[in-house]
């Protein structure tokens, strides 16, 4: 990689900076560089927002949102709830979902969402150019427009490729968005899927089976693993397909689908074993290829992998001066939050400012399933095959006395400490909003706070983040082995 930035212009010029692409990695970077001084202009085809606020991120939570309500209710039983005209207890299937209104709202507020996010650009002084972007060499980008036509040309001292990633699909499986359904298709169907079929047992598979369990649909999961969420917590997988057993989705595990066709009535999968499922729709969930064909990076001297994605260091530079790049086009981690911060780091190095690097220890996710899980740092698994020295505590999360409050049943607080000095460096949440709970457990790990700290430090009675101090504890009062 370069040594350091492109030769920007000399005090009193505003330096010029590019960005490709308007999701979080490219407006946060925008953003950063309009409040540095820079004259910068954000080109993006699909919508400000990209597609974590406008076909990922923002609508799939909206709708797990309304998941969550209906999967509250269905094991509110034991809280002594009863209808109030025939004094029923409630079951999964005492409420009905409008799936026309549940993605009316899911577009309503990814749309609100994108023109927040345009206005905070407006007056920071970011010019927007809605068109398509290519590098016409290192430091020009052509804009086109729908037709393929020269809308612009524009010049620059620094450029940023925030360009994203689409659906990966099967060429046997094409997705027409009717019955074959990639995750950006979801939300125009107007009835709730009978049975929904997904193909694909990694995050994207694992939400979209917990969700439209909860809203009413019988569930098939086809995994090509022993597991769900391969990578994932062994013990976090294990809840959730135990929550997945109780809520009955079927899962079909070591299981690959060769080709799925519409039938007069739904859709019909064939795995490779020949073995054919039959429902009424089917969500290819199959991981996503970077939108970096065509880019001119070539031209431009960008280097990519293999598969497509840009190569960066831990600043976002790529292998060509004044170029960067951020979000799922360079393959880092497929996070909205780790593309904004690509984003930002990747302008302030260019501008001239102290920057730290990413940390990808450092880096928290959660995975926004029934229950949600989210981790942190080091995993237990490399602390198993040797890759990390590490003593690992675990506190049941039904022991705790909120949770019992609230009738939760399933789920676990896991730390990963260093030997000998009792660092935090890795957590697993797996409870409802572990995706809330996994920041004290960030800040930790980031701070390099000890069990000791973390045991010592107030929490209120009752809380289930009496249990993320309750596990340290485990650590600051066991004798040293």
């Amino acid at each position: 990689m370069p040594s350091d930035p492109r030769r920007l212009p000399s005090a009193g010029d505003r330096p010029r900076v590019v960005v490709i692409g308007g999701g979080p990695g490219g407006y946060e970077a925008a953003l950063t560089a309009a409040r540095h001084g820079a004259e910068t202009v954000l080109v993006e085809e699909r919508g400000i927002g990209g597609a974590a606020v406008i076909t990922d991120v923002v609508p799939s939570k909206t709708l797990i949102a309304t998941a969550d309500v209906l999967d509250l209710v269905a094991g509110s039983q034991q809280l002594g709830i009863r209808d109030a005209d025939n004094g029923t207890a409630p079951t999964a299937h005492s409420l009905n979902v409008d799936l026309a209104a549940v993605n009316a709202r899911v577009r309503e507020l990814a749309a609100a969402q994108s023109a927040d996010i345009r206005a905070s650009l407006a007056d920071a002084g970011v010019r927007v150019v809605d068109g398509t972007g290519r590098l016409d060499g290192p430091d020009r980008v052509e804009v086109l427009d729908a037709d393929g036509a020269l809308r612009e040309s524009l010049e620059a001292d620094v450029l940023l490729l925030a360009v994203g990633a689409r659906p990966r699909e099967l060429d046997s499986a094409p997705c027409d968005g009717e019955r074959i359904l990639n995750w950006t298709q979801l939300y125009d169907l107007e009835q709730l899927p009978e049975h929904l079929i997904v193909v694909g047992s990694g995050v994207t598979g694992a939400e979209f089976a917990s969700a439209y369990r909860a809203l009413g649909s019988e569930v098939t999961l086809v995994s090509s693993r022993e597991k769900v969420l391969p990578g994932t917590d062994a013990e976090a997988a294990d809840v959730l397909e135990d929550a997945f057993a109780r809520r009955g989705v079927t899962v079909r595990s070591r299981s690959r689908a060769a080709t799925a066709r519409r039938t007069e009535g739904g859709v019909v999968v064939t795995l490779t074993s020949g073995e054919e499922i039959t429902g009424s729709h089917v969500l290819m969930a199959l991981g996503g290829i970077p939108w970096t064909a065509d880019l001119g990076l070539e031209g431009a001297g960008v280097r990519v992998r293999e598969s497509g994605h840009i190569e960066t260091d831990r600043v976002s530079r790529t292998s060509v001066r004044g170029v960067y790049a951020a979000g799922d086009c360079t393959g880092v981690y497929p996070l909205a939050s780790v593309a904004a911060m690509q984003g930002r780091i990747a302008m302030h190095h260019a501008l001239g400012d102290a920057v730290s690097p990413l940390i990808s220890a450092q880096v928290s996710s959660a995975i926004f399933t029934s229950p949600e899980i989210a981790v942190v740092g080091v995993s237990e698994q490399e602390v198993l095959g040797g890759e990390a020295a590490g003593e690992v505590m675990v506190q049941r999360l039904d022991t705790n006395p909120r949770a019992k409050m609230q009738g939760i049943t399933e789920g676990f607080v896991k730390l990963i400490v260093r030997p000998g000095s009792h660092t935090v460096i890795g957590a697993v949440v797996v409870a409802p909003r572990a995706s809330e709970l996994i920041l004290p457990y960030t800040l930790a790990v980031a701070h390099r706070l000890t069990a000791e700290q973390v045991a010592g430090t107030f929490t209120v009675y009752p809380s289930l983040t009496g249990s993320l101090a309750e596990v340290a504890r485990q650590r600051a009062l066991a004798p040293e082995s």
